[in-house]
């Protein structure tokens, strides 16, 4: 009895030891093969990269974009025409985008929308600008008071800083009203990473740097669509 209980003891570790062996060994597979597909899937994102580049001259930057909205950024190309109004620069984020009119879904694909309904480019007043959480606007996660935003139009360039982000409800459009100062608001749907259709907004509200202008805006009706 006491030979068979050594011997069974041993067996029973030698169990435990190939269960181990085997659990380590799917782990450690596990892993290299996360880093592996990781590695291939930011290899492709940089040769998406290049060839937009390549296409249309833009330096867009994917690398915190959803598959989804790769897709729908590709698929926009060859869709979309026109020139965009302006071009949006964060250099914090690194982020530069084309600004269109509108916020419908092939725009917000391209670029991002003014909102209609609110100030245009470049004029006094409360100009709205969309852009969507998984696309160009991903990077807005990280944006603080005091960051710089550039808006870049054809006869000159405006700088903003930002003075306020805050989380709202997709029905609180106050965030969008008239003001008398130009003044830029960001509005982009929150959580970041939430699954489905985001039930908040999160907004960037900016103002023009070292600016006199003080005309007032007339107040609009606004329908937001984001």
């Amino acid at each position: 009895m006491r030979h068979l209980k050594r011997v069974l003891l041993i067996l029973g570790l030698i169990v435990v030891g190939v269960y181990a062996l085997a659990k380590f060994h799917s782990e450690i597979s596990a892993y290299f093969a996360q880093r592996k597909f990781e590695a291939e899937r930011k290899e492709a994102r940089l040769r998406i990269q290049e060839a937009v580049k390549l296409r249309t001259g833009e330096n867009v930057d994917f690398s915190l974009w959803s598959d989804k909205r790769v897709h729908a950024y590709i698929q926009s190309l060859a869709t979309k025409d026109g020139v965009p109004s302006a071009i949006l620069r964060i250099p914090k984020l690194r982020l530069e985008v084309p600004v269109y009119d509108g916020t419908d879904d092939l725009t917000l694909n391209r670029g991002v929308g003014r909102i209609i309904g609110t100030a245009k480019l470049g004029q006094v007043g409360n100009t709205g600008i969309a852009g969507h959480r998984d696309g160009f606007f991903r990077g807005l996660k990280d944006i603080v008071r005091g960051d710089a935003v550039e808006l870049m139009m054809p006869n000159r360039a405006d700088q903003y800083v930002v003075e306020n982000v805050q989380i709202t409800s997709p029905d609180d459009v106050s965030v969008l009203e008239p003001t008398t100062k130009a003044s830029l608001t960001l509005v982009t749907c929150y959580p970041f990473y939430f699954v489905g259709n985001a039930p908040q907004r999160y907004i960037v509200s900016a103002s023009l740097a070292n600016s006199d202008r003080s005309e007032a805006q007339q107040p609009v009706k606004l329908a937001v669509h984001n």
